[in-house]
């Protein structure tokens, strides 16, 4: 190995050791030949998708007459209550919901289970 040339010790293949290529350059032409088979996508690249989208709420931040004769005639019926249950089937905010269970909770409509954190869980009254 005291020539200009040496073998590959891996893949078996001349390497010119002072260039550390296999083999001259290409012409011009098969370098765009070879360019253009590369990138078969175009000049765009790959489309990488979002993932999965889900549409926007639109909650309520203010009560309605019919939406707030709603949610006192039907919430203290329900066996578990939370803010989360009462913002989805009312379409109104968290904020909104948590407010409102203030409300019957003082009125003694719902009655406080679990208070731990944040997280507040409220049921109906039963009559004994």
């Amino acid at each position: 190995m005291t020539s200009s040339r040496r073998q590959n010790k891996w893949h078996g293949a001349r390497i010119d050791a002072r260039s550390g290529s296999s083999s001259p350059a290409p012409p011009p032409a098969t370098r765009a030949a070879a360019l253009a088979a590369t990138n078969t996508c175009g000049l765009a690249g790959k489309k990488w998708s979002k993932g999965k989208t889900r549409d926007k709420l639109n909650n309520a931040c203010l009560f309605k007459k019919d939406v707030y004769q709603k949610l006192l005639k039907e919430v203290p019926s329900y066996k578990l209550i939370t803010p989360s249950i009462v913002s989805d089937r009312m379409k109104i905010k968290a904020s909104l919901a948590n407010k409102a269970l203030k409300e019957l909770l003082a009125k003694g409509q719902i009655r406080e289970v679990v208070q731990h954190n944040g997280q507040r869980i409220y049921t109906r009254v039963v009559s004994e």
